[in-house]
């Protein structure tokens, strides 16, 4: 069976992506992966989402995404996309190793997402969403007044903490290293809010809590000097901890296909005609699109991977109805 559209991913882009596009008569396939929903999967609640007054729990919220595509005759398939082939038409999309499995579309919406870059530290898992967070934007919110930490040491990091800092009591940057990554001109906003205070030379080895955070056990070097291996355990009280040591996008099966950044991103082309913008989401490969954190790595919101996920349908119409 021939698609018009196949997209990958089963997110906020993918799903608004799917919407957009099965509303303009497009026959629709979303790849929903074996783990559906994407990030807001491993969130609670939401409050920043328009549309829900009192808010509403992540997994909630794209268990709806996904009955409205349904209920409009998108077709689902909960399997990870494991290889591609864009250098000839139609495009195809297979789904399992042996190759046994393949779907056909005129075009493809890329929309497969970003994982956080996880810690792997005892309780760090069992707490994410109930203290334990990777981004400040969307939950600082739930700790206004209280004390957070934030673990990492480039711009990210230093964003969080600017923002945690805002609401929080007390910001607590936890390094590794003994210097930042991150810019001059963010690393002086952190020294310059009296709010934030950095422990360098140390890593978060345990979360602690059951039911939410009440501390993190920490490792620190005993004294300032760089070659000293004697290190110390200590346990600190801490209402909540943010990682922000960066992500990782989901373009394993992408590369040498479609272009990546040196982060591994998926690259975005825009194409013009006439001096005007034609195609936002587009890529190198003519008929292949993109939306949301597969290409964003400064936003990471759910309404702007929606938002991305809109613009990709779009384009992918726009392209559809000039080659039909």
């Amino acid at each position: 069976m021939l698609y018009d559209v196949i997209i990958l991913g089963s997110g906020p882009a993918g799903l608004t992506a799917a919407i957009y596009t099965v509303r303009a008569s497009l026959k629709t396939l979303v790849l929903a992966g074996y783990k559906q929903g994407g990030q807001l999967m491993l969130t609670t609640l939401v409050e920043n989402y328009p549309g829900f007054p009192k808010g509403i729990e992540g997994p909630e919220l794209m268990i709806n995404m996904r009955k409205q595509a349904e209920n409009l005759g998108v077709e689902f398939v909960d399997k990870d996309a494991v290889e591609i082939e864009v250098i000839s038409r139609p495009f195809k999309v297979w789904t399992t190793p042996l190759q046994d499995e393949v779907f056909e579309a005129k075009s493809l919406i890329v929309a497969t997402g970003a994982d956080t870059k996880w810690l792997n530290i005892p309780q760090e898992q069992e707490l994410v969403g109930r203290g334990v967070s990777s981004c400040a934007p969307c939950d600082a919110f739930f700790f206004k007044g209280k004390d957070v930490a934030v673990v990492g040491g480039g711009d990210t990091a230093m964003e969080e903490a600017i923002v945690l800092a805002g609401v929080a009591n007390s910001v607590t940057i936890i390094h590794r290293g003994d210097s930042f990554k991150a810019s001059m001109a963010m690393q002086e906003k952190v020294f310059g809010n009296p709010k934030i205070k950095v422990l360098w030379n140390t890593t978060v080895i345990e979360v602690l809590g059951k039911e939410k955070v009440i501390g993190l056990k920490v490792k620190c070097r005993k004294n300032e000097v760089k070659n000293q291996e004697e290190y110390e355990e200590k346990e600190i009280a801490m209402d909540g901890m943010f990682v922000a040591i960066g992500h990782l996008p989901n373009t394993k099966i992408f590369a040498g296909k479609i272009d990546l950044d040196e982060r591994g991103f998926v690259k975005r082309k825009e194409i013009f005609e006439d001096g005007l913008l034609k195609y936002w989401s587009a890529t190198n490969i003519e008929g292949v699109f993109v939306a949301g954190d597969v290409s964003d790595y400064r936003y990471m919101q759910a309404v702007t991977a929606a938002g991305f996920g809109c613009i990709a349908a779009l384009d992918a119409q726009r392209w559809l109805q000039k080659i039909n």
